[in-house]
C-alpha cells in the first residue's frame, strides 16, 4: 500500500540512519579485576612486601601516636596531595582500614590507623 506525503500515516516506520564510520559503539569488556570484592582484596592488602612504600607507610600509621604529614612526605618522597590520596584511596577504601586524622590546636595533623 502506498501513500502520498499528505496521506502518510503518523505511525509509519522510518528507517534509522546508519552510524558514521569510526563512531561505532563498542561494549566495554569487564575484566576479572572489576569483579573482585573489597573483602577479597583486603586479604592481599594487609601483607605488602616488606621494603615497599606501602609497608613503610602502614608501619608508621600503626604507631601509637600515628604519623604527621611531613614524616610521610619525607619517607615516601611524594607530594602532599599524593600522600593524602594514598591514605584515602588505597589505605581506607581499597584495604578497608580506618584512618583517623587528628589535629590538636596549632600542631601538625596526624594520621593513625584505628584497630
Amino acid at each position: 500500500m502506498t501513500f502520498s506525503a499528505a496521506e502518510e500515516p503518523k505511525d509509519a516506520i522510518v528507517p534509522l540512519a546508519k552510524p558514521k564510520p569510526g563512531r561505532s559503539r563498542r561494549k566495554i569488556k569487564s575484566s576479572s579485576k572489576a569483579r573482585v570484592t573489597v573483602s577479597a582484596r583486603n586479604t592481599k592488602a594487609h601483607h605488602p612486601r616488606p621494603a615497599c612504600k606501602t609497608a613503610m607507610v602502614l608501619a608508621l600509621l600503626r604507631g601509637p601516636q600515628g604519623v604527621g604529614l611531613k614524616e610521610l612526605l619525607k619517607t615516601t618522597g611524594w607530594q602532599p596531595h599524593s600522600v593524602r590520596g594514598f591514605l584515602s584511596g588505597v589505605v581506607a577504601k581499597r584495604m578497608g582500614l580506618k584512618v583517623r586524622s587528628t589535629k590538636a590546636g596549632a600542631a601538625e595533623r596526624r594520621y593513625r590507623i584505628i584497630p
